[in-house]
């Protein structure tokens, strides 16, 4: 499918799912490189920035938002920033860019910013807006850490570790997909210098500077994450150990109690305490004075 979107002398195309066919045309309409043509087709392993004679060629992977259209852990843009056009091609429903693709069509964002150069008007605004909603994504992960938190000083210490599990994933794939992309944008940064100058590689910076403060927050995330997974674990492990202390404690006790039983339960011919008189509460006597005894000596070791 072929979006576009035309501004003055710049031509915005969007591909989602391209078929072979549309790219060809594109490729044909915009002299691209049959290298760049062909990794339009398929999505590609891993994030880069290309410098070509008179373009530029920038792929970009995110992670998917949870509420993206897509199973997959991640989404990819490939860009094409050309001096005249942008070309977009993806392969899920990202909604930040259909988000912009709405702001463009009123053309409110290109006629306030880069008056000289709306290709980068429309090439930032995307990253922009992408970054934008990671951020937003990464917020809505801490209020649900936060939630974690409550959850684990009110005693739901083991329903939390599934719970800290899902958040790690997600934090994760953050991380994997968006680790490489200070690299790729300094080198979108010399690249654009030499092409479109001194101007791109400003905004450049900036765009630079959203990906930090994205960057950071996902920091906050994970440093608060493995902060409230120690505690958990302690908090966790403290329950058990109390556990595991109080079963001992009841074999401690339970023992000597079973051993006199079994002791008068012993069937021999001679018995000094079984045939006489209240035999019967002889023997639970000698039982509960045995657990009494028991009693005290674990609370002199201050054991309970």
């Amino acid at each position: 499918m072929v979006h576009r979107y035309k501004h003055k002398d710049t031509v915005w195309v969007d591909l989602k799912h391209p078929t072979s066919q549309e790219v060809r045309d594109i490729v044909e309409e915009f002299s691209i490189d049959p290298y760049v043509a062909n990794e339009l087709t398929s999505p590609s392993t891993k994030s880069r920035a290309e410098l070509h004679r008179d373009f530029l060629y920038l792929i970009l992977h995110f992670p998917a938002l949870k509420h993206t259209h897509t199973d997959n852990s991640k989404q990819e843009i490939d860009f094409i920033i050309g001096k005249n056009f942008l070309i977009t091609a993806r392969y899920d429903t990202v909604d930040a860019l259909e988000k912009f693709a709405k702001i463009v069509e009123v053309q409110s964002i290109l006629d306030r910013s880069f008056e000289d150069n709306c290709t980068g008007a429309i090439f930032f605004g995307i990253l922009q807006e992408i970054y934008s909603s990671l951020f937003n994504e990464l917020e809505h992960i801490e209020s649900s850490t936060n939630k974690i938190e409550d959850g684990i000083f009110a005693g739901r210490e083991r329903e939390m570790v599934v719970a800290l599990s899902q958040v790690s994933r997600d934090l994760l794939n953050f991380k994997k997909y968006t680790d490489f992309h200070r690299d790729v944008l300094e080198n979108l940064e010399t690249f654009g210098l030499k092409i479109f100058g001194e101007h791109f590689a400003y905004h450049v910076k900036r765009i630079i500077h959203e990906y930090k403060k994205t960057h950071n927050a996902l920091r906050n995330n994970l440093e608060l994450l493995s902060e409230l997974r120690e505690t958990n674990n302690s908090l966790l492990s403290t329950k058990q150990n109390e556990i595991m202390k109080t079963l001992t404690i009841l074999a401690f006790v339970t023992f000597p109690l079973a051993l006199i039983a079994a002791i008068f339960g012993m069937n021999t011919v001679d018995n000094p305490i079984l045939g006489n008189a209240n035999d019967f509460w002889i023997v639970i006597s000698i039982m509960v004075v045995g657990a009494f005894l028991m009693y005290i000596f674990f609370k002199l070791k201050r054991w309970f």
